[in-house]
C-alpha cells in the first residue's frame, strides 16, 4: 500500500480482510490464483504490442502477468473502481521501474468513460462481473473499447450453484445438531445478499452467454467448471476474521450480531473442531468466457 493511502471497503477487503490479515494464508490464496490468471491471458491469447484494459485490476494480478506478453511495445491500463488500489499498483510497477509501459483509470466496469470506442486488443477481468448489478451494460463496454477482431477474457465464480445454503449445513458442514443457531447467521448473510436481487447471486453461466451474444460479440467460448470435494483443514481464527467479499461481514461479525453469548459459544465450540479438522464439503462452481469481436 502506497504511504499515507487512505483505505476504501475494496482495498481493505481485497489486501486485508479477505486474508484475515494472514500472510500465509494470502501466500496459499495466490496459489490457487496463478493459474486463474494464466487461464485467463492464454484465454485472451495476448500478443506482442497489444494494449490490454484489465478491469477491476485490484492488486495487480492479471495486469502485472500481462506485461511479459505484450513485451516493451505493448501497454496494460489498469482500471478499478478504488483509486487507493491504482494507488497500489502504481507504487508497485514504480518500484519495478514499469511506469512507462502501464496506464491508470479509476472508472467502473459498467461505464468506461475516458476509454476511447474501439482503442484496446484485449480486455481482461477476474470475479468483477460478480459485482455489477447491469451485467449487460458491462458487455457492451467491453464491446465497444475493444478493436475490431478484439478479445475479452473473464472469470467469474458461480455463486448460484451453492446458494442458498444447503439445509442443515453451515459452510458445508453439518449443523442440524445447531441448527436453531446457525439458521440466525445464515438469515444474515441471506437478508444482506438475497439470492433473487444480489448482483453476486442473481446470474449463472449461461447468462454470461446471452450477454456476451447479444453485446455483439461474433464468437463466444465458455468452460464451466464445478468442484465438490471434502474441506481442507483450516485455522478456526482464519475463518472467524475474514469474509467472502466486501459487502457482508466476517464471521467474527456476523456472530456478534446475530447470537447471544450462550448461543456463540455453542456455535464456536461446534464449528472450531470440525474446521479445523476439515469437516464438511466444499461446493463451487466457476466460469471462464472469452470471445471475439
Amino acid at each position: 500500500m502506497a504511504q499515507g493511502s487512505i483505505q476504501d471497503r475494496w482495498s481493505t477487503w481485497l489486501l486485508q480482510t479477505r486474508f484475515a490479515g494472514d500472510p500465509e494464508r494470502k501466500r496459499a490464496f495466490e496459489e490457487y490464483l496463478f493459474p486463474v490468471r494464466d487461464r485467463v491471458l492464454a484465454n485472451a491469447d495476448v500478443q506482442k504490442g497489444d494494449v490490454l484494459l484489465d478491469i477491476g485490476a485490484g492488486d495487480g494480478l492479471i495486469a502485472f502477468g500481462a506485461l511479459p506478453l505484450v513485451g516493451a511495445e505493448g501497454k496494460v491500463i489498469f482500471a478499478d473502481l478504488s483509486q487507493v488500489l491504482l494507488d497500489h499498483a502504481r507504487f508497485l510497477a514504480e518500484q519495478m521501474n514499469l511506469l512507462d509501459r502501464v496506464g491508470f483509470a479509476c472508472l467502473s466496469a459498467d461505464d468506461l468513460k475516458g476509454i476511447p470506442e474501439a482503442s484496446v486488443d484485449v480486455v481482461t477481468t477476474r470475479s468483477v462481473l460478480i459485482y455489477v448489478p447491469q451485467k449487460e451494460e458491462t458487455f457492451r463496454e467491453f464491446y465497444r473499447v475493444l478493436k475490431r477482431g478484439g478479445r475479452v477474457s473473464i472469470f467469474e465464480p458461480i455463486n448460484r450453484f451453492s446458494w442458498p445454503w444447503l439445509a442443515g449445513t453451515y459452510l458445508g458442514i453439518d449443523v442440524q445438531s445447531i441448527e436453531s443457531t446457525a439458521a440466525k447467521l445464515r438469515t444474515l448473510y441471506e437478508r444482506l445478499q438475497p439470492v433473487e436481487a444480489d448482483p453476486m447471486l442473481h446470474f449463472d453461466e449461461r447468462d454470461l452467454v446471452r450477454h456476451a451474444e447479444q453485446a455483439g460479440f461474433s464468437e463466444v467460448h465458455l468452460e464451466y467448471r464445478v468442484t465438490i470435494q471434502p474441506n481442507k483443514p483450516s485455522r478456526w481464527e482464519h475463518v472467524l476474521h475474514s469474509s467472502g467479499n466486501p459487502d457482508i461481514p466476517t464471521l467474527r461479525e456476523a456472530i456478534d450480531q446475530t447470537l447471544t453469548l450462550p448461543e456463540a459459544e455453542l456455535f464456536e465450540g461446534y464449528m472450531r473442531p470440525r474446521i479445523e479438522a476439515g469437516a464438511g464439503v466444499l461446493r463451487e462452481a466457476v466460469a471462464y468466457l472469452w470471445a471475439t469481436k
